[in-house]
């Protein structure tokens, strides 16, 4: 038991090992301190400084020294903000005026998209809704359809512009189509010609006065079903007059809350530019579809065309086919000519126009409506033997690529959709313009549609406002030897047969 004992008495004495210096010779400090432990010595408390006294301060405020110290001080912050001022306003005064944006509605903003067969493109209007998601997809601000109304052939008593024929879908199939497009931001315009499966798209003569009051009423119907606009063939055939009054129809079911405007849009084909410009202000519709760019083959009368209307881009939509509802491929000899009549589509003056299938140049099949293409994307199997038939679908999703690339980058640039038209050069088979909208960058377009190299040699008139700088980058090009992105001398760019490129170069103020 005492042994017991003692064994405790040891550990007790012991040195808690927590409390044991860490010195060399093992030792422990003095006074028990803990490892490490520095013990500081309090410094002496120094006197705060309290600054002056109210009383002080009163008595310096006074003294001169402070007082003109003081009117300094005041002077030299008047004086830099009166400079601050004068500045600001030299800015104002010496900076470029920002250029009014003309007065653009929803058919100037982007490509309008035609359906004339909805049966052909997807099986009736029930397809056409469910198409839309990919309609979409290539940034069009409109799509046209039809003219699906009940008539017979050359037979005005059976004209029915109310009635839809009942193998392509219902009423209520199109108020689908109207709710899914407006969710999307696409308006719908519908056909109304009245006589587009005869021989001419008015009947005759003697027949017009009563079709015209039957488009009319079927306008009214229309319109107050949701549709954003009404679209004619053959926009010279009907008299001013008539034209006056429907036109009163479709402006009269706007609403002053509606930012969504209605739309007239007519088609007038095989009129010169003069002649056109002249039924662009008799008539007072909204839009005139004309045929005028694959009229005319030559690039000097494309550019005069354009040169002679070009004031009026706003009220112009440009197409090759479209016009007649007819797929682009017809008048392209070549895959390489659908993409360079897609870039100069998009960058003329005015609202492009395309049937469906144009996005990614479906061939035309005579007088048929070709069958759409769809599923460009799918994968192909390793051992698919139709090898021609793999390829040209890969063509589809390339042009569609470009189709894309070339929409988004209208809806973007402003040069592009309501600049000015500037022409550059033009020769046989080629054409060269530019756009340019205040201070945004200039954008030139310079395709060759012919048969052999050229090169253009790009320069702007006397009278223009800016000069061409000496080279330009390349933003979109069908010639595999321009890069993106890589620079071309404007006084030398050489384009392959049927290749066409995009150029771009900075505002210079």
């Amino acid at each position: 038991m005492s042994t017991e004992v003692d064994m405790k008495d040891v550990e007790l004495n012991e040195l808690d090992p927590e409390k044991q210096p860490m010195t060399s010779d093992g030792q422990a400090a003095s006074g028990g301190e803990k490892n490490g432990n520095l013990k500081t010595k309090a410094s002496e408390e120094e006197a705060a400084f309290t600054g002056l006294s109210k009383e002080e301060l009163m008595k310096v405020a006074g003294t001169p020294g402070w007082v003109r110290t003081r009117w300094v001080l005041l002077i030299l912050f008047w004086l830099g903000w009166l400079g601050m001022l004068a500045g600001a306003i030299g800015i104002i005064v010496k900076a470029p005026r920002c250029k009014p944006i003309p007065e653009m509605h929803w058919w100037n903003n982007g490509p309008l998209y035609q359906i004339a067969d909805v049966e052909a493109f997807a099986e009736g209007l029930e397809g056409v809704e469910k198409k839309l998601d990919n309609i979409n997809q290539l940034k069009v601000k409109g799509l046209v359809l039809g003219p699906f109304h009940t008539v017979q052939a050359d037979q005005p008593s059976t004209l029915q512009l109310k009635e839809i024929d009942p193998t392509l879908g219902s009423k209520k199939d199109l108020i689908a189509v109207l709710e899914k497009a407006h969710k999307k931001g696409i308006s719908v315009v519908l056909d109304l010609t009245p006589n587009y499966l005869g021989a001419s798209p008015w009947f005759s003569s003697a027949d017009l006065d009563g079709v015209m009051a039957s488009v009319q009423d079927a306008a009214a119907y229309w319109l107050d079903l949701g549709v954003d606009g009404i679209k004619l063939s053959d926009l010279d055939t009907p008299t001013s007059a008539n034209l006056s009054r429907l036109l009163a129809v479709v402006k009269g079911n706007e609403t002053v809350d509606d930012d969504a405007k209605k739309m007239l849009m007519g088609v007038a084909e095989g009129l010169t530019a003069a002649e056109l410009s002249h039924l662009l202000n008799v008539s007072g519709v909204d839009l005139a579809l004309s045929d005028l760019l694959e009229a005319n083959p030559q690039g000097a009368l494309r550019a005069d065309a354009l040169d002679t209307l070009s004031a009026e881009r706003g009220r112009l939509a440009w197409g090759f086919g479209a016009s007649r509802g007819r797929q682009m491929a017809e008048r392209a000899v070549s895959r390489a000519l659908i993409r360079l009549y897609q870039l100069l589509l998009f960058t003329v003056p005015g609202t492009p126009v395309f049937n469906y299938g144009d996005e990614i140049g479906l061939p035309a099949q005579g007088d048929q409506s070709p069958k759409m293409v769809w599923d460009l994307e799918k994968e192909s199997k390793p051992d698919d033997a139709n090898a021609t038939a793999e390829a040209e679908l890969q063509e589809f999703a390339a042009v569609r690529k470009w189709f894309k690339s070339l929409s988004e980058l209208r809806g973007k640039e402003r040069s592009l959709l309501h600049g000015d038209y500037h022409r550059l050069q033009s020769s046989a088979s080629t054409l060269a313009f530019l756009r340019s909208w205040d201070q945004s960058e200039r954008f030139v377009t310079a395709v060759n549609w012919g048969q052999a190299e050229e090169t253009l040699s790009l320069a702007l008139t006397s009278t223009a406002e800016f000069e061409l700088p000496p080279s330009a980058t390349v933003t979109l090009s069908t010639d595999p030897k321009m890069e993106e992105e890589s620079t071309v001398e404007l006084d030398k760019v050489t384009l392959g047969p049927g290749q066409g490129v995009l150029l771009k170069f900075p505002y210079q103020g």
